[in-house]
């Protein structure tokens, strides 16, 4: 959604608001690298899903000679001893840490409560990696510019990737055929009027309606417009092979499993406030089925982005 030469300074009145807010953990639309081993091992399931979701965290565990459930634990003793005062030299090795764990957007958080002076090569961070981090933040994207900002601001060791491509085999084999019939339950009256919408949005951002845009995009009209151009659409779907409902059960089982990992890592600590972090498209989907949930509260992001925090 964000342009690639959007400033990001014109996030700031986002990031206030978020900040005020003051959530204890923030869970990211991104695939934690336990999957993207996962997926990687099975690839013939999943073709190429790791190469379009996953970072490649190789030359950080080279660097640390770890795999990822060695970086895991690793992170886990370090964090296992909460301190406002860590040490530079072990932010750093956090960071590369989760590099290594396959966790860029956690790595960022660390190295943004590094001072200046101290984000240097040095306790297993190489200049390769310290080059992945800053590429990390060079594209605009709401996992680095506001999850892990905030993150930051407000004293959070990392972010909580959720996402999840293991219920991709829900749909069964895809094929030319399958993709084309959904292109066409696609075209539909919903995503006509939703189209312009989506399109106004870059200009938009780029002209400081930051705060309009995320209230526009998190508003039940814009959920109707997402479910009824795409799901709904596809759950209707009359053709004999049922394209659109073997879809629509990947999604189902898509936003399921990411409600499930984000239900996991509240767990230990009942009572949490959380951030999720999320395209649009799955809000109706994280409200339907966290709604569910005897612990969970949701909170209106009409409360959370009020222009007076309540």
């Amino acid at each position: 959604m964000l342009p690639p030469d959007f400033d990001r300074a014109q996030f700031e009145p986002l990031l206030v608001r978020l900040q005020a807010w003051r959530p204890r953990m923030i869970m990211i639309e991104a695939v934690g690298g336990a999957q993207c081993d996962y997926l990687r091992a099975f690839a013939a399931f999943y073709p190429g899903v790791a190469e379009d979701y996953c970072p490649d965290a190789s030359a950080a565990r080279a660097a640390l000679h770890l795999d990822q459930a060695g970086a895991e634990a690793e992170i886990a003793r370090l964090l296992a001893t909460d301190r406002a005062d860590r040490p530079a030299a072990e932010r750093r090795r956090l960071a590369t840490l989760f590099l290594a764990a396959g966790d860029p957007a956690s790595a960022r958080v660390q190295w943004l409560r590094l001072a200046e002076p101290d984000r240097v090569a040095a306790d297993g961070l190489t200049d390769a990696l310290l080059g992945t981090i800053a590429a990390i933040g060079k594209r605009p994207n709401e996992n680095r510019e506001v999850a892990a900002v905030v993150a930051a601001r407000l004293g959070l060791e990392r972010v909580w990737p959720v996402d999840d491509h293991t219920g991709d085999r829900a749909s069964g084999p895809s094929n030319a055929e399958m993709d084309a019939a959904i292109q066409r339950l696609w075209d539909n009256l919903w995503s006509h009027e939703r189209r312009p919408l989506l399109e106004q949005v870059p200009s938009r951002l780029k002209n400081g309606a930051v705060l309009s845009v995320y209230r526009g995009e998190n508003s039940l009209a814009a959920a109707r417009y997402a479910v009824a151009s795409d799901f709904a659409a596809a759950a209707a779907d009359p053709a004999e092979q049922r394209y659109g409902r073997r879809y629509l059960a990947y999604w189902e089982t898509r936003n399921l499993r990411m409600v499930a990992n984000m239900r996991e890592a509240m767990g230990p600590t009942p009572g949490t406030r959380v951030l999720a972090i999320v395209g649009s498209s799955h809000k109706p989907y994280y409200e339907r089925y966290l709604g569910v949930l005897r612990e969970i509260r949701l909170v209106s992001t009409d409360e959370v982005l009020a222009d007076k925090p309540r």
